[in-house]
């Protein structure tokens, strides 16, 4: 499923293109055609600005981290 954010993104890099419809200027295949192209790379840009901030804001509560301790082994039993 496509994320809104997406389409809003890809709204905001067609806009030109509708802007220039509004003018009658071009047609509405040529605004259609560039809000098509516009989806996918606005998916792409927005998945990669996602895997970038991924790791921004998460913080490593202290105490969490669990240490083994050590227990009988099988090669002292011998």
């Amino acid at each position: 499923m496509i994320r809104p954010s997406v389409l809003a993104f890809a709204l905001l890099i067609s806009a030109p293109a509708l802007y220039r419809y509004v003018l009658n200027e071009v047609d509405i295949g040529e605004v259609l055609l560039r809000f098509l192209i516009a989806v996918p790379i606005a998916a792409i840009l927005l998945a990669g600005l996602r895997f970038v901030t991924a790791g921004y804001g998460r913080t490593e509560e202290p105490g969490t981290r669990v240490t083994p301790t050590p227990g009988p082994s099988s090669a002292s039993e011998s």
